[in-house]
């Protein structure tokens, strides 16, 4: 056999392992756990469970279980970053997925997949920066997944702001509206935020400057996003290659400062369907432990 048949047939074998294991990935659900020193001095600690970026099809039930199990954590709230689903009969699924945790206090925002179906793409697309929305994406049942949500007493801060009452605390809230699709209306809920409340956030789909800005600036403590996956693909030494947003690959994943503000990136629990693979990058729920200064 010729040395370039070998090598080629060496490049096959490490792409289909590769491939494999990528595959094997995307279903190693993790927990991660954080810490931020964010609430006023004296005060109790607060956990809050972020979730993003569940993009749930029928038939994922492994990850709607592992998600359920995170109610024993007993977190003191729950905040959704977006990107519920990802077919047009997720939404049911959704609501038993997350229906242990219903009786705790939750807010979310709505992000690009719960408003359309995701379609197939090349997936070079995906290194050459920020998507957009491609034309004729069909519509998803995004409003019977807020109405869902809403019932069950948690809030929708799309464009809102809102008092979360949170482990006996005062928590100042404010969201927006998918920025990465242009649904992001900051100048509806700018200003300050109230100087009384024990804990200032801002809760965003995807983690656009802007957004980050406006929210840091007005005297956010804590700002939550998903949208980027991490990265969804990481190279060793490299980290991310893309974040599908202007924010810096740096940043794709995890928590890091913006301004005054401390800012944590979930990659995520899901993919999109038609690109069902992580590297060094395993889909991920987070438990922030917020502290005292």
């Amino acid at each position: 056999m010729r040395g370039s048949t070998k090598a080629l047939l060496g490049l096959f074998a490490a792409g289909t392992a590769g491939l494999a294991y990528a595959r094997w990935e995307a279903q190693a659900f993790t927990l991660r756990r954080v810490g931020a020193v964010v609430l006023p001095t004296g005060q109790p600690a607060m956990r809050i469970l972020h979730l993003s970026d569940l993009h749930l099809v029928p038939g994922q039930r492994s990850k709607q279980m592992w998600v359920q199990s995170l109610r024993e954590l007993r977190p003191d709230a729950v905040i959704v970053t977006g990107d519920f689903l990802s077919h047009v009969d997720a939404v049911p699924h959704v609501m038993d997925t997350l229906d242990p945790l219903f009786d705790l206090p939750g807010a979310f925002v709505l992000g690009s997949n719960d408003y359309y179906a995701p379609r197939p793409i090349n997936p070079a697309r995906y290194l050459a920066g920020p998507s957009g929305l491609e034309p004729n994406r069909p519509m998803l049942p995004w409003s019977t997944l807020v109405n869902g949500l809403t019932d069950v007493g948690w809030l929708d801060l799309s464009n809102r702001r809102a008092t979360m009452k949170v482990a006996g605390r005062h928590v100042d809230v404010r969201g927006v509206d998918d920025p990465h699709i242009g649904r992001d209306k900051y100048d509806d809920v700018a200003g300050a935020f109230d100087p009384a409340a024990d804990l200032a956030l801002g809760v965003t789909h995807a983690p656009y400057l802007r957004i980050l800005d406006g929210m840091a600036g007005d005297g956010a403590d804590l700002v939550l996003a998903g949208h980027t996956h991490g990265g969804q693909l990481r190279l060793p030494g490299i980290g991310a290659l893309v974040t599908n947003c202007d924010l810096d690959r740096s940043r794709a994943r995890g928590l890091s400062r913006h301004g005054n503000a401390h800012l944590h990136v979930s990659a995520g629990l899901g993919t999109s369907p038609y690109a069902p693979i992580r590297f060094a990058c395993p889909p991920e729920a987070t438990l922030l432990t917020l502290t005292a200064v």
